[in-house]
């Protein structure tokens, strides 16, 4: 695949076959409720999408599975998702949507002049979900690669993916997002990103949030312009989007898996970023009660 290209995805361009298929009889998933007790014990939700036969090798000390963090968009569930997820757990990821907002959290307000205009708050407690769930699923499901994340996603929670990214860069090795709109790329070169925006007047994305075509092609960044609205990005979206971008994410998967798999083993380098001055999460102590554990 052409690194760091724009691509124009009209509806129907790409077909994808087999994913709900897949997802009735091979992709098991689980539920979990984890509390944190520096925060109150404040619940954090994870549903995990896993192929069977993998989930049966990594159980069997045979393989680590490779693991997808994904973050919901703003009051939406994150079990709302699972045209993304499924394609994921089919090339043999184990996905973790996290539950990130609660009913008690007060609503989010664009404030204006502020970081993300106001959005900080928000992205992080994202953020210290994201760390959270992670410290935790290593007690549950310890055989799996929880150094080396893919994180993804949509709207508020693309933008909590990047912020991730841009705070922990050595524990990230791809990127993908769906519209996000306020934290801009992280241009350090040092993972691919795929990116697909909307075409919807509603939801703008804000100045300097995407890289120049330039910087795009020397980076490895692919930004996929849709004819979609932002909100047909999950599962109430038309079966013609999600088709499309189930498309362009299996290719991405499989030729940067493809990739990784042929690149030799590197020492880490140092990297400097410009972070915000703020704390990156919430300490977590050592001990959080796992309950409400649910298969389906």
């Amino acid at each position: 695949m052409k690194r760091g290209i724009t691509v124009f995805l009209s509806v129907g361009a790409l077909v994808t076959v087999g994913y709900f298929t897949v997802s009735k009889w091979a992709i098991r998933h689980e539920s979990f409720t984890f509390y944190d007790p520096d925060r109150d014990n404040r619940p954090v939700a994870v549903d995990i999408a896993i192929r069977r036969d993998k989930q049966m090798q990594a159980d069997a000390g045979m393989i680590k599975l490779p693991v997808v963090v994904f973050s919901h968009g703003n009051t939406v569930k994150s079990t709302e998702y699972s045209f993304i997820n499924n394609v994921f757990a089919a090339h043999g990821y184990m996905v973790l949507s996290i539950q990130h907002d609660l009913p008690t959290d007060p609503p989010m307000v664009t404030k204006p002049g502020e970081p993300y205009v106001g959005r900080l708050p928000q992205i992080l407690r994202g953020v210290a979900n994201i760390k959270f769930a992670v410290q935790e699923m290593q007690k549950v499901k310890p055989n799996a690669d929880y150094d080396h994340l893919t994180v993804v996603g949509h709207s508020m929670g693309g933008d909590i993916t990047m912020y991730f990214a841009k705070q922990y860069p050595d524990e990230v090795k791809k990127v993908v997002t769906l519209d996000n709109l306020r934290v801009p790329f992280i241009t350090s070169g040092k993972f691919k990103i795929l990116s697909f925006r909307s075409k919807d007047p509603q939801f703008k994305t804000d100045p300097g949030v995407i890289p120049s075509d330039e910087e795009c092609e020397k980076l490895g960044i692919t930004v996929v312009k849709t004819t979609f609205q932002h909100n047909d990005m999950r599962d109430t979206g038309s079966e013609e989007a999600k088709a499309s971008i189930q498309g362009m994410l299996d290719k991405f998967l499989a030729d940067t898996d493809s990739e990784e798999a042929a690149k030799p083993v590197e020492a880490s380098t140092p990297t400097t970023l410009d972070l915000e001055p703020v704390a990156p999460y919430v300490p977590v102590g050592k001990e959080a009660k796992a309950a409400n554990i649910l298969t389906h």
